[in-house]
Order: structure tokens, then sequence, then C-alpha cells
């Protein structure tokens, strides 16, 4: 079945909902809050989030969630149906991006811990290397456009409220060196980084924020 008609659900949770007598429930929700293109009020509240989970899985259906953090706005809604988000220095794994080269969908869940407030956005991903769209992400190495599928609000309840107090200081601003993680730093990953990295051979002058992991 195409990713266009994926159907909300399948036989896994209709097995379910029918055992605890949810299927009416199921269905009402999806009638009422379930969307394919985002609303004014989608966009305004995905890019006021300075993070968000991301669900993928390799071409066998293994899964892998990652954290994805940026400054307020590093999410932008750029379609009725499509987002865009930057994909920052990292460990060099590339596991999610790795997954989306060979299985494109993706699950998105944004979460406001403040407000309470909980999003969906499942579809399927794209790289974006090659693009001009680079420069409005300072610090960007790559770039995930998403296609929505789905799209739905999550009820709240179980969220803790939490205050974000500050943004991530290694977050890439423009015209602001960005500080070296510690890691980068220890003989044992510093000597495998790509030529490219600034950390290779980097300047012990150079900030550091001592607290990072990876």
């Amino acid at each position: 079945m195409s990713d266009s008609v994926h159907p909300m659900f399948h036989d896994g949770h209709r097995s379910l909902q029918d055992a605890f007598d949810s299927r009416r429930l199921a269905d009402r929700l999806v009638e009422t809050m379930h969307r394919t293109t985002f609303t004014a009020e989608d966009r305004a509240f995905i890019e006021a989030q300075s993070l968000f989970f991301l669900a993928t899985s390799d071409a066998d259906g293994f899964p892998d969630c990652s954290f994805k953090g940026g400054g307020p706005g590093f999410v932008r809604v750029t379609g009725e149906t499509t987002l865009v988000f930057p994909s920052y220095d990292g460990n060099g794994m590339f596991r999610s991006l790795g997954n989306i080269v060979v299985n494109p969908r993706v699950g998105l869940l944004f979460v406001d811990f403040t407000e309470r407030r909980r999003l969906r956005v499942n579809g399927s991903a794209r790289l974006l290397r090659d693009t001009p769209l680079l420069a409005a992400w300072p610090g960007a190495q790559l770039l995930v456009e998403v296609s929505a599928l789905h799209i739905f609000p999550n009820c709240p309840r179980y969220l803790p409220q939490l205050a974000v107090e500050e943004t991530s200081p290694y977050v890439p601003v423009e015209g602001v060196q960005t500080p070296v993680p510690e890691w980068k730093r220890w003989p044992v990953f510093n000597e495998v980084l790509p030529a490219s990295d600034p950390a290779k051979g980097d300047d012990p002058a150079r900030p550091v924020v001592a607290d990072d992991s990876e």
C-alpha cells in the first residue's frame, strides 16, 4: 500500500481496540481531530518549539528514536503538508538520517511541557543536501523535509509540567562561535574526527561546556 493512502489503523490496532471496546472512540477521534494538512495553529505550535522526538526505522523495520533540539523556530512549516528541520553536528553515527535514506517513513512528536500540549506528525522524509535553503539554518549540515500524511494532537493528561529554562549553548547561532563539546577533545575520539570537524586539533582556549553529553 502506498504512503499516500496509508490508513490510520491496521489489524493490530483494531484487535486491541476491539478487546477494550474502544473502536468507536478511536474512529471518532480520527473523525474530529485527524488532519492531512497543517492548520495555522499547527504551524504556530510547531515553530514555537525548541525540541521534538523523531522516530525512524531501518529497511528491516528495526526502530530508532532520537531527540532533536534547537532554538524556537528551528522546525519550519513550509507548505500545507511539509515541514523542514536542520541536522546539526552530532556524533557522526547518522542513525536517524541513515534510516531515512533506506526507509523514508518517520514519526515526529512535538511536546510543549510548559503548556502541556502534544502534536504528532507521521509521514515520509527526504534529505536535502545541496540546497540554497541551508543558508536559512546557520550551522546545519543537512536539512530534512517531511511530507505529512497524518497530523493529530494527543491528550496531554500524563505530561509533567516542566519549564524550559534556556536553549542549549550548542545550538548554532549566526555570528556566535559554537562551543566544542568536551568529549570531542578526548584523544580516543579526537584522533578519528573528520578533518573538517572544528574540534580536530582544537585550540584548548576555545570555549567548552563541561556538562555536555552525546
